[in-house]
């Protein structure tokens, strides 16, 4: 391969760039749920709306599923006759 080829190429395969930018969203959907309504009165606390089960328990799984995700994009190799990336 000469050099004029290597630079219109990526590091990584298209599929494996979808697959980051997959990643990528899920984090978001993760962090955008963990985010949220404040109370309209400083002074009241409600515990229910800031513990609930979608703040403490889905987008955080989100999140590291979405890590999860991302080392499994970047690492993902299609194999094609012997060892080399396609």
């Amino acid at each position: 391969m000469n050099e004029k080829e290597a630079e219109g190429k990526f590091a990584l395969p298209a599929r494996n760039v979808y697959l980051l930018l997959i990643g990528l969203a899920v984090i978001a959907l993760g962090f955008i749920l963990m985010a949220g309504g404040g109370s309209d009165d400083p002074e009241v606390f409600t515990g229910q709306s800031m513990f609930n089960f979608r703040r403490m328990v889905i987008a955080p799984l989100l999140v590291c599923g979405g890590f999860v995700f991302e080392i499994i994009a970047i690492m993902h190799i299609k194999k094609n006759k012997g060892n080399e990336r396609v």
